[in-house]
């Protein structure tokens, strides 16, 4: 444990703590889009800045992604963090001005925005769907492209790479403005989600569609296990549960 300072308040906090996730747990409110705390930190959008003074200077950091230090002085609001914010608000703003949920975030932190009832759901580059596909579904298929000095010119964008997803609409659900979709291909018996469709697993039993063939097939891969184990929907596994548990009861009961 460690001795810092948060807006005027002195305690003691484990040190390699992100300043985002020790205030949150006091409470206070910083703004972000690109944070989620399953995930690693990113600091994309530069809307949760704060000020830290290591020894007599302070500078501005964003808190997502800066770990707390020895004697570390924090400040989570002031007219410098205000001005800050607002300008990472006012860029995301030009750059989307037809996603709502820019426009309300720009709102909050001062931005002048429009009012307008569209929503453009544009990618807005959080790369949250680039960290769920690779540290929690743990398959890489999506990347950031064109990014950086090897690209000069080129605007980044989110990369995919059909070969390796298993439509596990993951990366949809991470998603904070709607640009990734899964949504029904023509019919019940497939899924599309970044234009490539996939087919529905039908379940063994009851022969109702439940998931992608894909997904079940990279659960087969990684329990080691035989695909036909993952070709049951949830309804009909526990129909079978609950038979199995009352042929065990009449089985003791017979035998007792």
């Amino acid at each position: 444990m460690i001795h810092i300072q948060i807006d005027g308040r002195s305690m003691e906090a484990k040190e390699g703590t992100t300043i985002l996730s020790l205030a949150g747990r006091l409470h206070i409110p910083i703004p972000t889009l690109c944070f989620h705390e399953s995930l690693s930190p990113f600091g994309a959008c530069r809307l949760c800045t704060v000020e830290v003074k290591r020894g007599k200077k302070w500078e501005l950091t964003t808190s997502c992604d800066t770990a707390i230090g020895p004697e570390m002085v924090i400040r989570t609001d002031s007219p410098a963090i205000r001005k800050s914010r607002k300008m990472a608000a006012e860029l995301l703003y030009f750059k989307y001005p037809g996603t709502k949920l820019i426009r309300d975030t720009a709102e909050k932190l001062g931005v002048r925005v429009k009012k307008s009832q569209e929503n453009s759901r544009d990618c807005i580059l959080c790369g949250m769907c680039v960290r769920t596909c690779r540290e929690v579904v743990e398959v890489n298929a999506l990347r950031f492209e064109d990014r950086g000095p090897d690209h000069p010119g080129e605007p980044p964008r989110i990369g995919y790479i059909g070969d390796s997803c298993i439509c596990c609409g993951a990366c949809a659900f991470a998603c904070p403005t709607g640009y990734i979709r899964m949504e029904p291909y023509g019919d019940e018996n497939r899924r599309v989600i970044w234009d490539r469709v996939f087919e529905m697993a039908a379940c063994r039993i009851c022969g109702r569609r439940f998931a992608p063939l894909a997904q079940l097939e990279y659960l087969s891969r990684k329990a080691g296990l035989p695909l036909a184990q993952f070709m049951t929907c949830i309804s009909c596994r526990e129909a079978e549960s609950q038979t199995r548990m009352v042929d065990e009861k009449d089985w003791i009961s017979c035998h007792a």
